[in-house]
């Protein structure tokens, strides 16, 4: 198992460790369903505002309860090993709350990131960063890369391939 990959027990006693070296504790989270550039870039910026950054990723369930039934399009597990991936995440944390609230509490982060398609009146866990001397900060967000629009253009390019021609796909090559 990768490990950056942990669980919110394991994670709560490496942070304290981390913080107590001075180490500044960045914190984000989401769905990261169908992970695009504008999640990297989104995520590369949030690192450079600290020394670590921890991701926090909705379970299948919250995701549902978010997004619909039809959604997560990949699983938690997947979701949290391609995150773990990237260099500029350190640790990936899975929470299956509506919101990150109790992940935020626990860890009690130095920075909390959001993207600026959000209110910082609506950010989760805000005064809980903030009474414990931390900020939070809004990262902006790449105009048109979202998931929902990837999932939006694939539907309407296969309903388009279903509409005009008599198999959705061509047939395998012999």
């Amino acid at each position: 198992m990768n490990p950056k990959r942990i669980t919110q027990a394991a994670l709560v006693s490496k942070i304290a460790a981390l913080k107590r070296r001075g180490k500044t504790i960045v914190f984000t989270n989401g769905c990261f369903d169908l992970l695009h550039a504008g999640h990297v870039r989104y995520l590369a910026a949030a690192r450079a505002m600290g020394d670590l950054l921890v991701v926090g990723v909705n379970s299948d369930a919250s995701v549902r309860r978010l997004k619909g039934p039809t959604r997560p399009i990949v699983p938690l597990s997947q979701r949290m090993e391609v995150l773990a991936a990237l260099s500029a995440v350190d640790y990936v944390v899975p929470f299956g709350a509506a919101t990150p609230l109790g992940l935020i509490t626990a860890l009690a982060p130095d920075i909390l990131v959001k993207g600026a398609d959000w209110a910082t009146t609506d950010i989760v866990g805000k005064e809980i960063v903030e009474q414990g001397g931390g900020r939070v900060a809004r990262v902006r967000i790449t105009p048109n890369l979202s998931t929902t629009r990837l999932i939006a253009r694939i539907v309407s390019q296969q309903t388009d391939r279903d509409c005009h021609s008599p198999t959705p796909y061509p047939p395998p090559s012999p």
